[in-house]
């Protein structure tokens, strides 16, 4: 079977195009949009027209949703599989959703949830995955050096997500810039429950909008969600920043913690900057070697498993967790990973495993073993191909 992959530059595809050629697929990709993020929709759709209309492909896939592609396979009456990675995803809310060549498949069941009536049987859940084939080769060749230049007692990769927010172009009234911090601060009290979404009212996201420059924007004829727009890929990600700042200070100063990112350190005291890390090549080893991994989703992702969680146990990481509804479906704590339940919980964990080995190694061991048994790409694909095809 032959399919289209066409690709935008998600750290998700080399691994997806792996694990499809692995099941025996032959796999043409188009990489327009990778080097040239300005190509407008009928641009795109002029290329890959061209590329389509000579038959011969079973499906296109891609990661993330993209509506111009929708309606050009509804037209060509070719089935569009589309894995939801990340959210928001506001492409998502684009009248393109309900074509019944459609088959997405979302990583969080909030998002299923709330966009499973757009498209009645052609919506779908599933978690994410990692290339456990690759990733258990790639560690096998690792150097004793290249260990040792990323060992670390606690490490976490990421934004500080100070540089996903329009704040400072903001103009809020005392009323509503103490509004808004209240809402940011109940839910930066609150685990494992996004109430974002019903505790922000209709009149504040229409302040916010009217009074915040930079906005994300919904793409051209979508189911505009004033409310998804402020509490998703706003309100959460200033969550996000708090938590992030306050999580990593605290541990800080206890501890030995190593910081990759691209943001701005200028709110962070006591974290060693260790930079970029590249996905492929480093994060890996950092995962592996260091004693103790941090996960901190994003406020967006409701239920749902971020990637990193599998990318870190794919490569043998021992994993500290906030909590989110679906990892305690998926994975066991104590046992796969851990799950912290506060700041000050996580604070203590960290602590705690720091000085018990035997736990943290037997720990990382199984959740590695969980992953690589029932997580692996290529076991995730053939799910998801079944699921697209039933019909």
């Amino acid at each position: 079977m032959k399919i289209l992959f066409y690709r935008y530059g998600s750290i998700c595809e080399p691994d997806i195009i792996h694990g499809f050629k692995n099941l025996g697929f032959e796999v043409e990709e188009i990489n327009i949009e990778v080097t040239n993020k300005n190509l407008l929709p009928a641009q795109c759709v002029e290329q890959v027209s061209k590329v389509l209309l000579p038959g011969g492909f079973s499906f296109v896939f891609t990661i993330n949703f993209f509506p111009w592609l929708s309606d050009l396979c509804q037209i060509l009456k070719l089935r569009y599989i589309s894995l939801i990675v990340d959210s928001p995803v506001l492409e998502l809310f684009s009248k393109s959703l309900s074509n019944s060549f459609n088959r997405v498949f979302l990583f969080d069941l909030s998002l299923y949830n709330d966009f499973e009536n757009e498209n009645p049987g052609h919506i779908y859940h599933t978690p994410l995955y990692a290339n456990t084939d690759r990733l258990d080769s790639y560690l096998d060749s690792v150097s004793e050096s290249q260990k040792e230049k990323f060992r670390a007692d606690i490490s976490f990769i990421g934004s500080s997500y100070e540089e996903k927010n329009p704040y400072s172009t903001a103009k809020f009234s005392d009323y509503y810039k103490g509004y808004h911090d209240a809402l940011i601060d109940a839910q930066l009290n609150v685990y494992g429950l996004n109430f974002l979404d019903e505790a922000a009212s209709e009149e504040f996201c229409d302040y916010f909008i009217e009074n915040v420059d930079h906005l994300y924007r919904f793409p051209p004829d979508a189911r505009e969600d004033k409310k998804a727009l402020v509490t998703q890929a706003h309100l959460s990600y200033r969550v996000a920043e708090k938590e992030r700042k306050l999580a990593l200070n605290m541990l800080g100063q206890k501890y030995k913690l190593d910081f990759y990112t691209q943001s701005s350190l200028k709110d962070f005291r006591n974290v060693r900057y260790r930079g970029n890390a590249s996905s492929l090549e480093e994060m890996p080893i950092i995962f592996n070697q260091s004693k103790i991994n941090l996960n901190f989703t994003s406020k967006a992702i409701k239920t749902g498993i971020p990637l990193r969680v599998f990318d870190i146990l794919g490569s043998g990481g021992f994993l500290i967790s906030n909590y989110q509804t679906e990892l305690l479906e998926f994975f066991e704590n104590g046992k796969d990973l851990v799950v912290y339940e506060d700041l000050d919980h996580l604070v203590e964990l960290c602590g705690y495993y720091l000085e018990h080995d035997e736990e943290r190694i037997e720990i990382a061991k199984n959740g590695h073993e969980t992953v690589k048994k029932y997580h692996n790409v290529t076991t995730r694909l053939l799910q998801i191909i079944d699921q697209a095809f039933r019909d």
